[in-house]
């Protein structure tokens, strides 16, 4: 009975129950401690921390990308416009199969297979949510056949934006140049802040030269998102500041004239204001269209391009490098009378060759039967290359090197088209440096009638004709006048950039050689005379013609019996009217011929152009 009943110790129970109870509270007071702690620090002595961290998921900023300035010739016809353009865009998360709808949208809408490449492209680059462009400048028709279709494309649309255009097609576009997408190389000049959005930039031309100005500055807006990045509203926007317009010296009417003028030939000519240094023509041809490459031209017709042996894609005006030919003459005789080697009634005797003293090797003249006893008015209107020999040997190629290069021969004119190469004026040291050779005697001569290691680019010789024309003031040329920050009227003029003036000893001197090259025009043996005698106003000019290839001692040049890439080039230099000369222009036509024949005549339909009363 006695083992049945056991007594509890009630007390020690309760006590047992009361430590166990305060030690469970205790851990849990020091749990919700923590807690508060953590509470404290996360909402108080972190809050700004973490209030950043949560607006930068919750608000993105987005870029807005600015619009391109305009580009417009001086009298405000438009060269480079931005027009409305329709893009057709899909949006990855939203598309179940994405090969069928390529292929069903190919079906309504012409999708060429380097569109597919293009957008695959981006497609494994960019997130799924956002919105990939497949084609650009969708005409009107597909724009209405795929509208009539598009409850059938779920995450398929079509934007509207702004794309480059230029209205004129392949007027002047080796001055304009053209815009294309952004690549990788363009990436690294690039300010990636300023960049955002955009996806054209200037590939040359005008269009790279002046492209902080006509970029503009980017714009961005505040959206908030979802944690997957979807825009959900917009919350604060920046706008873009749009690019400067830019006015150029081009006329593009007497451009257009230019081009014209050359007909099937290739070649360059450059026209220019001689008292400012304005360009009012440039032109380089063969040409082409920009447009094809806002967008990335197709890869055959770039192909044809480049295999184009006319070179179409080439900068004449800015990169080709000819021989002056004989339209170097009015500077060396310049050169001659001021360093008094001859003078306004020194005589020569031409008989259609010259040797040099010791030597029987005949350097000859382009006329054969010679030009007989001449001075120096003679030589140039007639272009007597014997008298030049002489010239150019007393003067020494030391000395001709350092008076052709106060007009400019042998350096860049500045000009503000990116590229510029910038000739060769020979010299004894260039020619040691280079071929490790000591310069010769027969090398002298034949640069003195621009021929031999001698090169100068269209460019810089209409620069070196408009120093003749205005007295012997070097400009740099311009092919900017002013620009114009949107939705403004004022216009900010780019100022000229003179550069040096030529020193003349004689007044008499410049004189003489400006009234020859008027005689060479309008004289009754000039080379050019063809031009002169109906014009109605008086033009000072110099004929050129430029070998492609060297002829042995006793060979004769026939056009007609060699190919026509290794004809000669033909050269005239002019500037008018003479008294108060407004316009001053260079002129090659490669494999051209004669240059009183071919290159004069274009000229004469350049001034012709530019002194004509523009249409109402």
């Amino acid at each position: 009975m006695a083992d049945r009943l056991t007594l509890k110790d009630y007390f020690f129970e309760s006590r047992l129950i009361l430590n166990r109870s305060i030690v469970l509270l205790v851990f849990a007071g020091m749990l919700i401690l923590v807690l508060f702690s953590r509470l404290f620090y996360l909402q108080v002595v972190s809050h700004e921390h973490y209030t950043t961290l949560s607006e930068d998921n919750r608000v993105k900023l987005q870029p807005i990308p600015p619009n391109r300035g305009l580009i417009f010739d001086r009298n405000g016809i438009i060269l480079a416009e931005n027009l409305p353009s329709y893009r057709l865009e899909i949006t990855p998360e939203q598309i179940d199969d994405m090969g069928a709808t390529l292929d069903a949208l190919a079906k309504i809408i012409d999708i060429r297979e380097t569109d597919r490449a293009r957008f695959s492209k981006l497609l494994a680059r960019k997130p799924a949510f956002e919105a990939i462009p497949l084609l650009f400048h969708l005409s009107d028709a597909d724009v209405a056949r795929f509208s009539v279709n598009r409850h059938r494309f779920p995450g398929v649309d079509i934007t509207a934006g702004l794309a480059r255009h230029y209205p004129h097609g392949e007027l002047a576009v080796h001055a304009l140049g053209y815009v294309g997408r952004i690549d990788e190389q363009a990436l690294k000049t690039l300010d990636p802040s300023n960049y955002r959005g955009t996806t054209h930039v200037g590939k040359i031309g005008i269009e790279k030269t002046y492209e902080e100005l006509l970029h503009g500055r980017v714009g961005l807006q505040h959206v908030e998102t979802t944690a997957q990045g979807r825009v959900l509203r917009v919350l604060e926007r920046s706008p873009p500041v749009s690019g400067r317009n830019l006015f150029l010296t081009l006329d593009a009417r007497v451009q257009r004239a230019t081009e014209a003028a050359f007909g099937d030939f290739a070649g360059s000519a450059v026209a220019l204001d001689p008292d400012n240094g304005d360009i009012i023509a440039f032109v380089s041809l063969p040409t082409y269209d920009p447009n094809p490459f806002v967008n990335g031209i197709e890869f055959k017709a770039y192909e044809a391009l480049q295999q184009n042996t006319r070179e179409p894609l080439f900068n004449r005006a800015l990169r080709g490098q000819y021989p002056p030919g004989s339209t170097i003459k009015p500077f060396i005789g310049l050169a001659g009378l001021e360093q008094g080697i001859t003078g306004g009634h020194s005589k020569n005797y031409c008989p259609g060759y010259y040797t040099l003293p010791g030597n029987t090797r005949k350097y000859r003249d382009w006329k054969r039967t010679g030009h007989g006893t001449v001075n120096l008015h003679d030589s140039i209107t007639q272009s007597c290359d014997v008298f030049f020999y002489d010239l150019a040997l007393s003067l020494g190629i030391d000395n001709m090197n350092s008076y052709l290069r106060n007009f400019g021969f042998g350096r860049a004119t500045g000009l503000d088209i990116v590229g510029e190469l910038s000739g060769l004026l020979p010299s004894r040291e260039w020619k040691r440096r280079r071929h490790d050779q000591a310069w010769f005697p027969g090398e002298t001569i034949i640069t003195g009638i621009g021929q031999g290691f001698f090169l100068t680019t269209p460019v810089q010789l209409a620069v070196a004709t408009s120093a003749l024309a205005n007295g012997g003031r070097m400009l740099a040329p311009n092919i900017v006048y002013a620009e114009q920050a949107a939705n403004t009227e004022v216009l900010i003029p780019h100022l000229p950039r003179p550069r040096e003036t030529i020193s003349i000893s004689e007044q008499s001197h410049w004189d003489l050689v400006i009234g020859s090259m008027i005689d060479v025009v309008h004289g009754a043996r000039g080379t050019a005379r063809a031009i002169g005698k109906d014009s109605p106003y008086r033009i000072a000019g110099k004929t050129g013609t430029a070998q492609v290839f060297g002829l042995k001692e006793e060979e004769e040049y026939d056009a007609d019996a060699i190919e026509e890439k290794l004809r000669d080039h033909a050269l005239f230099i002019a500037f008018a009217p003479v008294d108060v000369p407004r316009i001053a222009v260079a002129v090659i036509v490669e494999n051209g011929g004669s240059g009183g024949a071919v290159a004069a005549p274009i000229a004469r339909k350049i001034l012709d152009a530019f002194f004509e009363e523009p249409e109402a």
